[in-house]
């Protein structure tokens, strides 16, 4: 078994090494066709490899350290500038990450067993704000920032997809782009600021699932579940002229959604309540659902 493991990750590696030195994949994601044809010191993969090792220190001593590595050497030698390697950087496409991602999250969910909750992948989507560099083109505005989302798979600590876009574009219009990458099998989860009725459809739409936090207020359906004292219950959801909007305008279908409220009672007395498209609760009591949000 250890021998299969070691073999498995190898051909990681090697699926991995293929893509990156194959020429289809340097004229991907090379800015001009003439950009990384000469012979330098800094070739398209070297560019690659170096920005893959999560650079921490200055850049100049990051470069004098790889390059020492790569040499051999006992001491660092200068062989590439700080100024030689941006200019080689800026010839270099984002998208060759993304590529290099989606090529080893394929590997992995093909050739590795997956940990699963109650058979479902656990996928989860969380942003956050990102000030932006100090740069000519963001100079002079009013605190620069970015909006950064993921979709993780929470078991396995796989990032399934990443993006980065102007503060200016919310939370779900980013999960909705995440939501390309679902497969059926998959369980969405969602915290309280993502709820929506044209974003549970999208969801379902993809043959996924969901289970959500919802907030206490702003929900009629929640708050009446509340009132009731219920542990659950299974309620219809209808969409608003909002969320009719969007939902044509998304090509999703605007039929009422079945879904399933659960209270859950924290340690500390505080109430949360979750929807789900899990509706079966006999595969899925109430019991397994603390846990979940644990």
């Amino acid at each position: 078994m250890e021998h299969q493991t070691t073999a498995t990750y190898l051909g990681l590696f090697e699926c991995l090494r293929s893509l990156l030195f194959s020429e289809d994949f340097k004229q991907r994601h090379r800015q001009k066709p003439t950009d990384f044809t000469r012979r330098r010191c800094l070739p398209f993969v070297l560019v690659v490899i170096f920005l893959l090792n999560m650079l921490k220190r200055a850049l100049q001593d990051e470069l004098d350290e790889f390059f020492k590595l790569l040499e051999g050497s006992e001491i660092a030698v200068r062989l590439v500038t700080k100024s030689a390697f941006i200019q080689a950087r800026q010839k270099l496409k984002a998208e060759a990450f993304v590529e290099l991602n989606q090529a080893q999250v394929s590997y992995f969910y093909g050739h590795f067993e997956a940990a699963t909750w109650h058979g479902f992948r656990l996928v989860a989507v969380d942003g956050s704000m990102s000030e932006l560099p100090d740069t000519e083109e963001v100079q002079g505005r009013v605190c620069p920032k970015a909006r950064l989302s993921q979709m993780f798979d929470v078991l396995n600590h796989v990032t399934l997809d990443a993006k980065i876009a102007p503060k200016d574009e919310g939370e779900r219009d980013l999960a909705a782009a995440h939501f390309a990458h679902l497969e059926p099998g998959d369980l969405v989860l969602l915290d309280r600021g993502y709820p929506a009725f044209w974003l549970f459809a999208l969801i379902l739409t993809q043959g996924a699932n969901f289970c959500a936090r919802m907030k206490l207020s702003g929900w009629k359906v929640v708050a009446q579940f509340v009132a009731s004292g219920r542990q659950e219950q299974i309620v219809t959801l209808s969409a608003g002229a909002a969320a009719l909007q969007e939902c044509l305008a998304r090509h999703l279908s605007t039929r009422p959604l079945t879904l399933r409220l659960i209270r859950i009672e924290l340690d500390n007395g505080e109430i949360e309540v979750l929807a789900t498209s899990l509706l079966d609760d006999t595969r899925y009591p109430v019991s397994v659902f603390k846990e979940l949000y644990h």
